[in-house]
């Protein structure tokens, strides 16, 4: 189906603007604070440090208002959110340590309604906006709902603070709100650009009641709701007790100078490191159920003095799906990558760091798209394949210098398995969740070390896997197993981190039985990519087993160990599928680990059979990639070692018309 043009849908099509220009637009309808720059020049350095480090800490404080006020495994446990302050302008200050994906894009939202809300319907003490359209910016998919509130401080608009969190459900043809059968947005929940929900501090009922009339479960959202907006709370109480003690125009100096600090100290690395270009190319195969289409983003990142160009021509058109991301998105894909490998020893102000790159892309691309593409999986589809590109540029730019070589790291897990449960619950209300197992997905490896076992993701420094118990408390289900699986990580010389797998059971639901959505990527080919000869994380891999003995098996005393024991009829799950799960079917799902780094044959025999020892890496797989044989005592075999790799050298030159020994 093509997807028709909506005229006049270009007014939420949001790029960046200066902060020159916004105060153009704004006029005389807000009042905007700002410093001279003798002020920020004359800031002494105890007291920038002491009030930059209390700006971090209270993005820190609106992290853990909010988590404490949602009632969401997905925030309370995973952490799938996060927040920022922002200038007058919305150039982020400081951006919080949970889902920076998120965050990243707040500035982009914050600026477009001081542009188009300044007038009418205002924009005054108490307002708060709410915003889940990615055209405008403030999250990379519709279920992305940011909250923005401005601060005034003596009658001047004098910063923006946000929290942004993933809504389990807002509606749509699916359950939460994950449409696998998208054509285009309309499939999907409704975009909704900023709306004025709170009004001198109290909310809104009509918005209100307009915003939850979309979803299966408004209770939660109208929860979620209410803890952005105490979030937003904590940080505006905070930034008051800061601008008495110390002034507003000292605190809004300290400000300029976090940005102005994080752009000179980016730009003098980025001048340390040699010029050059690097290039990568994600895939993402199906952008829709029943689609066996194969997707590329592809990107050029030029590095010349202290400048980056990331540079997108190539990548393939948006298409008719669910998979594609906004501009909003491309941002949010390009910055946790900046700030968790190039920026770990630099404030992470981004409206500093985005001063120092340029984005080439052209709009009509799947991680540019227009209206009305689908979008309801932009976050973990290109905007995810946007920060696998991204990861493999930078730290082949950083590869090329001997001290910042250290901070690099192949590709992180490469894709996120996507399960959503839907149904009535043990308690008899309906219920939506995703499973956030794969937040636990294994990190790439580095330059002279492994990446961390299911150590996480490296755009969600602070995400979290949710404990087994909790979730068999919260929904009808009941876990076989949650494991670290073999063979998963990257080969390399220094091995990525392997992923795992979860296996569970519909349970103690009055229907029986669960709705289940999947949109997990990465099953025709592998997504994370490995490093300087570092080879790829295994596939993705979901199986579902229908109609098995598995209550047989638990009256009998015995829970299955793997789904071999398991009678039933078993079927691969493909990239995009929905269905309805019941009391004896059988779900399996297998994430993937980190990419590699370096030749696989390069790596030291005796850590790989410590690897084979403790199940990280099977025998076969020591043996046919990385070349070491391990005897029945778990010893290496040096002497039929030596001759393997050299048979597998052989072999990969085209040189071996003998056969590799096993």
């Amino acid at each position: 189906m093509p997807v028709i043009p909506v005229a006049g849908s270009e007014k939420f099509a949001n790029l960046p603007t200066t902060p020159e220009e916004t105060r153009r637009i704004v006029g005389d309808s807000v009042r905007l604070h700002d410093v001279d720059r003798s002020v920020v020049d004359a800031l002494d350095p105890l007291t920038y440090e002491v009030v930059r480090h209390r700006l971090t800490s209270i993005t820190e404080e609106m992290g853990e208002a909010l988590k404490r006020m949602s009632g969401s495994v997905v925030v309370t446990d995973c952490n799938d959110f996060d927040a920022a302050i922002m200038d007058e302008v919305g150039d982020v200050v400081q951006v919080g340590l949970y889902n920076t994906e998120l965050a990243a894009s707040l500035d982009m939202a914050a600026n477009w309604t001081l542009r188009n809300r300044c007038a009418r319907p205002g924009i005054a003490p108490g307002d708060m906006f709410l915003c889940n359209d990615p055209w405008v910016g403030g999250g990379l998919h519709q279920n992305d709902t940011s909250l923005f509130a401005p601060l005034f401080v003596d009658g001047e608009l004098f910063c923006w603070t946000g929290a942004v969190a993933h809504q389990v459900d807002l509606g749509g043809v699916s359950p939460g709100s994950w449409s696998v059968g998208a054509t285009d947005v309309f499939w999907e929940s409704l975009p909704t650009p900023p709306v004025k929900i709170v009004e001198g501090g109290e909310i809104r009922q009509d918005i209100e009641d307009v915003w939850l009339r979309r979803s299966r479960v408004p209770k939660l959202v109208a929860l979620d709701l209410r803890a952005k907006i105490g979030a937003n709370n904590v940080a505006h109480e905070r930034l008051r007790a800061l601008c008495d003690k110390y002034g507003a125009d000292v605190v809004k100096a300290v400000m300029r100078r976090t940005m102005d600090d994080a752009e000179q100290r980016l730009r003098a690395k980025l001048r340390e490191i040699p010029d050059g270009s690097w290039s990568s190319v994600a895939h993402q195969d199906s952008a829709r159920s029943g689609d066996r289409g194969i997707y590329r983003i592809v990107l050029t990142l030029t590095k010349t003095d202290d400048r980056l160009v990331f540079d997108f021509t190539g990548t393939d058109p948006q298409v008719d799906g669910l998979i594609n991301c906004t501009f909003a998105g491309l941002r949010g894909g390009i910055m946790p990558v900046l700030l968790t490998m190039v920026c770990g020893d630099i404030p992470w102000a981004c409206g500093g760091i985005y001063r120092c790159i340029e984005i080439i892309s052209e709009p009509g691309t799947i991680n540019n798209c227009t209206f009305p593409a689908g979008i309801g999986k932009a976050s973990v589809a290109s905007g995810w394949a946007t920060t696998n590109v991204a990861t493999e540029c930078l730290a082949g730019m950083l590869d090329t210098h001997p001290e910042h070589r250290k901070r690099l790291m192949s590709v992180c897990c490469g894709t996120w398995d996507f399960a959503l449960l839907a149904g009535v619950d043990q308690r008899g209300g309906g219920f939506v969740t995703m499973l956030c197992d794969s937040m636990a997905g294994g990190l790439g490896a580095r330059s002279d070390s492994d990446g961390v076992d299911t150590g996480g993701l490296a755009c969600i420094p602070m995400g979290r896997v949710a404990d087994v118990e909790m979730n068999e408390f919260a929904f009808p289900m009941l876990y076989l197993w949650r494991r670290e699986e073999p063979d998963s990580g990257g080969p390399g010389r220094f091995r990525g981190g392997v992923g795992a797998s979860s296996c569970f059971i519909p349970y103690d639901s009055p229907l029986g039985g669960v709705h289940l959505v999947v949109s997990a990527p990465g099953k025709a080919l592998p997504l994370a990519g490995g490093l300087s000869g570092g080879l790829p994380a295994g596939t993705q891999h979901d199986v579902l087993v229908r109609n098995t003995d598995v209550h047989a098996r638990f009256a009998a005393g015995r829970i299955p160990a793997s789904l071999d024991e398991l009678a039933g009829t078993t079927d691969l799950v493909p990239t995009h599928h929905e269905t309805d799960l019941g009391a004896a079917d059988v779900y399996y799902t297998h994430w993937q680990g980190g990419g590699g780094y370096g030749d696989p044959l390069r790596r030291d025999p005796a850590a790989v059979a410590a690897d084979v020892a403790a199940h990280k890496v099977s025998p076969a797989g020591a043996g046919d990639v990385y070349g070491v044989v391990v005897d029945d005592r778990g010893a290496v075999d040096e002497d039929a070692t030596t001759t393997r790799r050299a048979a597998l050298r052989r072999s990969r030159a085209g040189l071996g018309a003998e056969e590799v020994p096993a």
